[in-house]
């Protein structure tokens, strides 16, 4: 029995766009996902306030205790060796368990309130585990093939599990795999590397144009296997990278998307858990403000050329030149399972994600890497509302911006 948990304010406006339902696992949402955004971009505020209109609101599982001052006091001081990062990965596993309690909360029993996990970060299983055991409904991983997620997830059937890919074949890999485990995902993310912001689904900078990663062309090739693997219909797919208006929800569902995602229109909502700085540095981005870059977890990224961004652009080939193996790193905890900048691999980033991205959060434009997607904002340069964005992406014409 499909149950509908959509904002009643909203419904109306959702029936009248023609706009088909997202359906997951027996529940009727609207067809938007609120992205996954770290560290401590996505909390409990705005992927509470996301499911609570009807839609899919997600919490990003990166360093939380940035948002609990009482397990950054517990943390203070704490450099590298095993006692830290002991201490430090248990922390944030209290502020993931804190966080994943609020969003349902402030969700009122409406939408679905997901958990992102990068599959790169050292702590991804533990991640999955003390979020499914706190109550997440929805876990969605990229960066990187989850093919143990139907173990990790084995004692909570009822939750979603939601891959990110990039392309068909990958997609045709994680169906086969699970399948195997007596598992379908409950949708998969399709996330295009050309438009999206932060880590990227492609090999290397050079093939963020790749057509293979058009949606025009991995949205059919996946319907089309689907349908010779004979579960049409049951796996839909959502479509993630550039979606700024109504008309490209109605452009994509054509395609045959059940769904979007969007990550930095939301990230210049007043119910963003960033800091206001941050919120205007992304708003106030053009696409020739963006810079592609490859990220310590040797993946491509897209962020804002910020001063420090272009400052370590003009580093790099220094940088590179002497990486090396670090004996100790000062982030001794949750990060990446591989990082450039610890294990010397010079070819891809040298520098601190967890340092750049938590001055991102605090809105410092000399120290932070700030991620954007491409696209002009649904709003321009505006901070408005979850509420407001969501009635624009249904339809709702674009009105002044109250006082």
């Amino acid at each position: 029995m499909t149950q509908s948990i959509i904002d009643p304010d909203l419904a109306p406006l959702f029936e009248r766009s023609g706009l088909a339902p997202l359906l997951i696992r027996g529940r009727r949402l609207l067809p938007i996902v609120q992205g996954g955004m770290g560290v401590g971009v996505s909390a409990q505020r705005l992927a509470g306030g996301v499911a609570a209109l009807g839609g899919v609101g997600t919490l990003s599982s990166v360093d939380l205790r940035r948002h609990h001052p009482d397990l950054m006091d517990r943390t203070e001081g704490c450099s590298a060796g095993p006692a830290a990062k002991a201490l430090i990965d248990e922390v944030n596993l209290t502020a993931l368990e804190r966080e994943v309690q609020g969003a349902r909360e402030r969700s009122g029993g409406r939408g679905l309130v997901a958990l992102n996990v990068m599959r790169a970060v050292s702590e991804y299983a533990p991640s999955v585990k003390r979020a499914l055991e706190a109550g997440i409904e929805a876990v969605v991983v990229g960066a990187g093939l989850p093919l143990d997620l139907p173990e990790l997830a084995a004692e909570h059937p009822e939750a979603a599990l939601i891959p990110i890919l990039s392309d068909a074949r990958g997609v045709q890999l994680i169906v086969r795999k699970w399948e195997r485990k007596q598992r379908l995902p409950d949708a998969i993310v399709i996330e295009h590397p050309r438009l999206a912001g932060g880590h990227l689904g492609a090999a290397k900078v050079a093939d963020l144009n790749d057509p293979r990663f058009d949606f025009e062309r991995v949205i059919p090739e996946c319907l089309t296997y689907f349908e010779k693997a004979g579960i049409a219909g049951q796996i839909p797919l959502i479509a993630a990278g550039g979606v700024r208006s109504f008309e490209d929800i109605q452009r994509l569902q054509a395609l045959g998307a059940a769904g979007v995602q969007l990550g930095t229109p939301f990230a210049v909502t007043t119910e963003c858990d960033a800091d206001l700085a941050f919120k205007r540095v992304l708003a106030e981005a053009r696409d020739e403000d963006l810079v592609e870059f490859t990220s310590v977890a040797g993946l491509p990224a897209r962020a804002v050329a910020t001063p420090w961004l272009r400052n370590y652009l003009r580093a790099v080939p220094k940088l590179q030149a002497v990486a090396h193996a670090k004996n100790r790193c000062t982030k001794a905890f949750d990060c990446l399972a591989q990082c450039g900048l610890r294990d010397g691999f010079k070819d891809w980033g040298q520098f601190c994600i967890d340092n750049q991205l938590a001055a991102a959060l605090r809105g410092d434009r000399a120290k932070g890497l700030f991620f954007r997607g491409a696209g002009a904002l649904p709003f321009g340069a505006e901070i408005r509302s979850v509420r407001e964005l969501m009635q624009r992406l249904l339809g709702a014409p674009l009105l002044p911006q109250t006082a």
